[in-house]
């Protein structure tokens, strides 16, 4: 099985779930399919989904909820 990566599409602050009392769209361990949102970017007041490219199971989070990020920051590891 092949390591895969997630980056981050834009510059801005990284955000695990899409409210604080609310679970995170994907967590260690967990399955995924290309299109499954797997956090939010804001970017000046302004939220943009982050969509994975890749299918299998996550295997890492490089980043911590609202952790600044740089486009092209290492967001999660995937196997698959």
């Amino acid at each position: 099985m092949a390591n895969q990566k997630i980056l981050s599409p834009l510059p801005g602050i990284f955000y695990t779930k899409p409210a604080p009392d609310q679970p995170a769209y994907k967590s260690h361990g967990d399955s995924i399919q290309a299109g499954d949102v797997v956090g939010l970017i804001e970017v000046m007041k302004s939220f943009h989904e982050v969509k994975s490219q890749v299918s299998g199971t996550i295997t890492g989070g490089i980043v911590e909820n609202e952790s600044a990020v740089m486009a092209g920051q290492e967001l999660f590891d995937v196997e698959g």
